[in-house]
């Protein structure tokens, strides 16, 4: 399952930086006090002119990144967990690209960010809570890059075979990390290996959540032991699945991002695109409905 600024006057910098100095002390959430000047209280002398007040100091508001420009949901996933098309005339010879079980380490995670940025390619990274525990810093460096941040549980878990508790533990923690490092709770979720139940379902459904499999599977997991490092076998399992619409899961491994920009270059060869996630619809909660 994802900006320019205004020059500052000295007085509306002089005011982020007072701000910014009481930020520490103020409640999550509450505005930054106005600085006012002191009431004049003393009355003047006939033979003095009136005492000139101080100039109200308005503080400006804090800066904010500027949005980025609307993309809009024209695709969707189908049952089979393809990306296609809403209307008719859409274009199909889309790909959708995602990596799951990050954030992991610089030297595996770089290679994959930077072959995306050579292609101007978007991805859904599906992460692990214990995983942002261990490297927050990577999971920002995700969202700074601009690629879109996806669920994948807390512990890596069999979902399925959990109490609702632990789903909600699972599901709720990743959903708060990923929010307070980047700003914003993930759209899409991933169930380790695609394993859920009733209860996972209808909770995801109720959140918004878009749960999502995969349906070209590069089969990188399973040369963790049998054949490593071997670029070439994970171009070979996604090629010989490779259809219209595919979603394609791959892990954040060495031997992937080995693969992944002789990968690109031949699907762009063929005539694919690569899905940015924002443009999936997503769902919306049911409170909100």
């Amino acid at each position: 399952m994802k900006k320019p600024w205004a020059v500052l006057s000295a007085a509306a910098a002089l005011s982020l930086v007072l701000s910014a100095c009481g930020a520490k002390s103020a409640a999550p959430g509450q505005p930054s006090a106005t600085v006012s000047p002191s009431s004049a209280t003393a009355t003047a002398e006939a033979t003095l002119p009136p005492a000139t007040p101080s100039p109200t100091i308005v503080p400006s508001p804090t800066p904010s990144p500027s949005p980025s420009p609307e993309v809009t949901a024209d695709y969707r996933v189908n049952q089979n967990y393809d990306v296609v098309p809403i209307k008719e005339d859409g274009d199909k010879k889309v790909i959708l690209l995602t990596f799951d079980d990050g954030p992991k380490a610089e030297e595996t995670l770089l290679p994959i960010l930077d072959t995306l940025d050579k292609h101007k390619a978007k991805a859904i990274f599906f992460v692990n809570g214990y995983r942002i525990k261990e490297k927050p810093e990577l999971l920002k460096l995700i969202h700074e890059r601009g690629q879109i941040i996806g669920n994948h549980s807390y512990d890596h878990i069999h979902l399925s075979e959990e109490s609702n508790n632990s789903i909600d533990y699972q599901i709720d923690t990743v959903q708060k990390q990923v929010e307070e490092l980047t700003g914003s709770a993930p759209v899409f979720m991933r169930p380790p290996n695609g394993l859920s139940n009733e209860y996972l379902r209808e909770k995801l459904k109720k959140e918004g959540i878009l749960r999502m499999n995969w349906s070209n599977g590069s089969l990188d997991w399973t040369m963790k032991f049998s054949t490593p490092n071997k670029p070439e076998k994970v171009i070979q399992n996604v090629m010989d699945q490779l259809h219209s619409g595919s979603n394609i899961l791959m892990h954040e491994l060495a031997w992937t991002g080995e693969a992944l920009d002789s990968l690109l270059t031949q699907l762009e060869q063929k005539g694919y695109s690569f899905l940015d996630p924002n443009r999936i619809e997503t769902l919306k909660p049911e409170a909100a409905k």
